[in-house]
């Protein structure tokens, strides 16, 4: 198994934390002052153009300082960002938002005429958007009033405000940089940003200005160090935590109450991005998928992570429920013997199997590593890892939450090399202009996908956070999405 520097740097963090959870720090962070958050992750930037995978610091502060039409709230559901209301009409293919009076940072009012612009731009597919796919059904975007503007569509989208509250889709405009709230970029303090609550145009001028409770001091910094930073009761929040760095909050054992893990809904699998040698056969791509003991892993990473052996992780707006792959209906005492005996026919044709897996780095992804390797090896195959981003890969983890509960988008992230078939289900439900041929055609795809076996499904995404006592309104939610106006009162 190759050795990669990162393992050398997360073993020497893993025993500092542990160190660290020795001295017993403990106690309560006193309830004053501005909200510490740390996202894991570089830096924090306002994203002034939208592209693909966004890092979590830059979602989590575009998402503060530049809010969509939509946006979501401490539980995950829709409320109004620009957009004061809205209504849909013509069965669903109109969606017409009234903007509130909301103000850009330089103090101008925001008219439907920008609003427009800076959609329209948004939404088309040529920006790298990673949401702009999946918003093929918008038609037009149009100007109604200078209050009031029209978001028409080619084919029924129940789904569409989950779609408009996502972060790269927030309103941001270029000079002055910055949107239209909830916060305001006050200044730079310590190497992190402080936050600080727009002034509402319509507030009564008696009413109290924000206080310093209701500013966040926002940081973005390695996942050993905003865990450290909160043990030591130095920040109220760490945000944005993956199954990459999970053993280090298991090292640094913080106090029980303060670890919370999301209910995340999206994919957590192998993607066959290679569809030659050992996995050109569904045969063998069905082997890899019996081999793993899902179970096994599940336990070893935390109880509160659930596997899954489905793409779809219910019926959603699927015709049917779950497609359940031929491979998992043997009985899991059974499988690797299964695999087992696939994998022989191949070694005796052709020599023993190597298959490349991308895989992220940390500790997390070396535990990962270690039980999918184990699995691999006991079936007769020789796993190799590499780094996530190795275009040489055979099979690349994909970890992602879902934006919106649609089918679709399961399995069209799922579908990094399916067969013909597959895709062109999946497509036609793109395509298709009524719910249920829509549907219909998700059905196909889902169980077109499951024959194939394109896709390893191993659970759900594992989103973890660590959270002070005082941050009230931080809930745990299937978006795994906690906006900073939202964590410790209902003030904005």
């Amino acid at each position: 198994m190759p050795l990669f520097p990162h393992r050398r740097r997360a073993a020497a963090a893993i025993a500092a934390l542990a160190a660290l959870a020795a001295t017993g720090s403990c106690g309560r962070r006193p309830d004053v002052g501005p909200v510490v958050a740390s996202v894991i992750g570089g830096a924090p930037e306002l994203a002034g153009r939208t592209r693909a995978a966004m890092p979590t610091g830059d979602r989590l502060l575009t998402d503060a300082l530049a809010e969509g039409l939509v946006r979501f709230d401490a539980a995950g559901q829709i409320e109004p960002g620009v957009a004061e209301r809205w209504i849909v009409t013509d069965e669903g293919m109109s969606y017409i938002f009234r903007l509130r009076n909301a103000r850009w940072p330089d103090g101008a009012p925001v008219r439907a005429a920008e609003v427009v612009a800076l959609l329209r731009r948004q939404i088309a597919a040529a920006s790298g958007n990673d949401i702009a796919p999946y918003l093929s059904a918008v038609a037009s975007v149009v100007e109604m009033t200078p209050e009031v503007i029209e978001i028409e569509l080619s084919r029924p989208r129940p789904d569409l405000l989950k779609l408009f509250a996502q972060p790269e889709l927030a309103l941001v405009r270029a000079r002055p940089a910055g949107g239209a709230g909830p916060f305001r970029r006050k200044e730079e303090r310590h190497q992190a940003l402080l936050l600080s609550p727009a002034i509402d145009p319509d507030r009564d001028p008696d009413e109290a200005r924000p206080a310093p409770e209701d500013e966040v001091l926002l940081r973005g910094e390695r996942a050993a160090s905003a865990i450290v930073r909160f043990v030591e009761r130095d920040s109220d929040l760490v945000t944005g935590g993956t199954i990459a760095d999970w053993p280090l909050v298991q090292a640094a054992n913080p106090a029980p109450v303060n670890i919370r893990i999301d209910p995340a809904a999206g994919l957590f699998g192998l993607a066959v991005v290679r569809r030659d040698g050992f996995l050109a056969d569904a045969a063998n791509r069905a082997a890899v998928a019996q081999a793993i003991d899902r179970a096994d892993l599940a336990t070893g990473i935390s109880p509160d992570w659930v596997a899954r052996d489905t793409v779809l992780p219910e019926q959603l707006d699927s015709a049917l429920a779950p497609a359940i792959p031929l491979w998992a209906s043997v009985p899991a005492e059974q499988r690797a013997d299964a695999a087992r005996a696939t994998v022989a026919r191949w070694r005796a044709a052709h020599g023993v199997p190597q298959l490349g897996i991308a895989l992220p780095g940390g500790p997390g992804g070396t535990l990962l590593w270690a039980r999918i390797a184990r699995d691999l090896y006991a079936i007769g195959i020789r796993p190799v890892r590499l780094a996530p981003d190795d275009a040489g890969a055979d099979l690349r983890l994909v970890d992602r939450v879902a934006p919106y509960d649609s089918a679709r988008w399961y399995l069209a992230e799922a579908c990094v090399a399916c067969s013909e078939q597959a895709a062109a289900a999946i497509e036609a439900a793109r395509l298709a202009d009524t719910l249920a041929g829509r549907a219909q055609a998700l059905a196909t795809a889902d169980a077109a996908l499951a024959s194939d076996v394109a896709f390893v499904p191993l659970g759900r995404p594992f989103r973890w956070s660590l959270v002070a006592l005082r941050l009230r309104q931080w809930q745990a939610n299937a978006r795994a999405w906690h906006p900073l106006n939202r964590l410790r009162a209902d003030t904005n």
